[in-house]
């Protein structure tokens, strides 16, 4: 399981880079350009849906159980004191992004994606490396 993981977390830093590169220009290209707005929402997804499927598989690994929904799974590894309580409890909203992005695709605003979203990836560099040192 803890190759599972590391391979999981390696992953997402690669999600991570090209959402990185996104960054410049990206509400011009957002607008201008369907398969960079497909391209940057999609890369999204996977970030935040890989960030829940490595808090489940986290918790596996940990023998804690298993949650009732994504965002305990993210709530539970706080309360373990594997990842910080206070950032757990913020970090868990991931789960609705991931949700969003699934679901309600469509009400999309290029200026939070590009701006307010993108620029809270460092919380997802912190989260990996949380988990990391818990292992």
């Amino acid at each position: 399981m803890q190759r599972k993981i590391e391979a999981k977390i390696k992953r997402l830093r690669y999600y991570l880079t090209l959402l990185e590169s996104y960054k410049p220009e990206c509400q011009k290209r957002f607008e201008t350009d369907s398969m960079f707005e497909g391209a940057l929402l999609h890369y999204l997804y996977l970030a935040s849906d890989g960030c829940i499927a490595l808090a489940e598989m986290t918790l596996k690994y940990k023998k804690i159980g298993t949650s009732q929904s994504y965002y305990e799974a993210i709530d539970t590894l706080g309360e373990y004191k594997i990842i910080p309580r206070e950032f757990a409890y913020d970090f868990a909203k991931i789960a609705s992004f991931r949700n969003f992005l699934a679901h309600d695709y469509e009400k999309i605003d290029k200026c939070i994606i590009c701006e307010e979203t993108l620029a809270k990836l460092d919380d997802i560099y912190t989260y990996l490396t949380y988990i990391e040192k818990s292992l």
